[in-house]
């Protein structure tokens, strides 16, 4: 997942030299660096592009910082004011460019490289609150009471990732993902219009401009909605969260759809026999379609290295 580097000490020594967050994302040589140290330890069999999913609103025109032990904070926030009140500055997109353009250089052949972006109704969720929250509840109050305004701010989203991605792929990843993290907030009518309309609008568009390059959505806490979210959106590989039951996903899935996930990251914090049997669990889930073995979402700073490790040996079917 985007968090790939920050349980690995030489990501805190390079975190701490740099100083905030966004000084890395915004650094190339210092995101590229990022982005390459898993794959110098591990070996992993992709790379996931270190920046975050708000540079996005950053370049529409958001201030963007990050608060020590709190996370980010946007302003001003769309839920006082309105998209005229922001001023476009997407240059600050092109240092993310120029990390891909190094990292593409530097990695292996055989290994994939994955650019992503946030999915727009995630992004708009911190364009209105101005910061993370546990419901989204500002964010769902606006897009009941105010549906146009909302639609409007979607639509920028839209139309900001879908040049953003396409820049990913020209400067050379391999592939794209979608993070929708707030998925699961919404109602079934709320989801057809602001999850899956805005991300299928997304994949459509990137299958006419690199129809060779896999896009991956990733609908965190779907649910119930998740064949729902395949069938209107068309990704080429569905990402799944770590609530999401394996062998009850593979039944309800398209066959041959491919699939990335879906470990508990507590699993691999918890290691031994437990991490094993649920490595085992999803690949036997999965034993009949394409499959990128991943975690259910990000993974945490406190995970032991040697967990990791014995994960990728568990994967790749060597004695541990």
């Amino acid at each position: 997942m985007r968090q790939a580097g920050r349980y690995l000490p030489e990501y805190r020594a390079l975190r701490a030299e740099k100083g905030g967050f966004l000084d890395l994302v915004y650094d190339s040589d210092a995101a590229s660096e990022v982005t390459l140290q898993p794959i110098r330890r591990f070996g992993f069999d992709g790379a996931i592009l270190f920046s975050d999913i708000l540079v996005i609103p950053h370049a529409m025109g958001q201030d963007l910082w990050f608060e020590e032990g709190e996370g980010p904070r946007l302003a001003p926030r769309l839920i006082e004011h309105t998209l005229e009140a922001l001023q476009g500055a997407p240059e600050r997109l092109q240092p993310v460019f120029d990390t891909v353009t190094k990292v593409k250089a530097a990695l292996p052949p055989e290994t994939s490289f994955l650019g992503f972006a946030g999915a727009p109704w995630t992004v708009a969720t911190y364009m209105l609150a101005g910061r993370g929250s546990k419901d989204q509840s500002e964010a769902r109050r606006f897009a009941y009471t105010k549906p146009d305004a909302f639609e409007k701010i979607i639509e920028m989203i839209v139309a900001l990732t879908i040049t953003y991605l396409k820049s990913q792929i020209d400067a050379g990843v391999d592939a794209v993902q979608l993070f929708e993290s707030w998925a699961g907030a919404l109602s079934p009518a709320q989801f057809e219009r602001w999850v899956i309309a805005p991300n299928a609008a997304i994949v459509d568009a990137i299958r006419i401009y690199a129809p060779h390059v896999p896009v991956i959505a990733f609908p965190k806490g779907a649910g119930g909605k998740l064949r729902a979210f395949v069938d209107g959106v068309t990704p080429t590989a569905i990402g799944l969260d770590e609530t999401v039951d394996p062998s009850w996903a593979n039944a309800i899935l398209p066959k041959q759809l491919a699939v990335q996930g879906n470990l508990d990251p507590l699993a691999l914090i918890a290691g031994g026999a437990q991490l094993d049997a649920a490595v085992d669990r999803i690949i036997t889930a999965f034993a009949d379609r394409p499959q990128v073995f991943n975690l259910g979402h990000g993974i945490l700073p406190d995970t032991p290295i040697a967990h990791v490790e014995r994960l990728v040996a568990r994967v790749r079917g060597d004695q541990c």
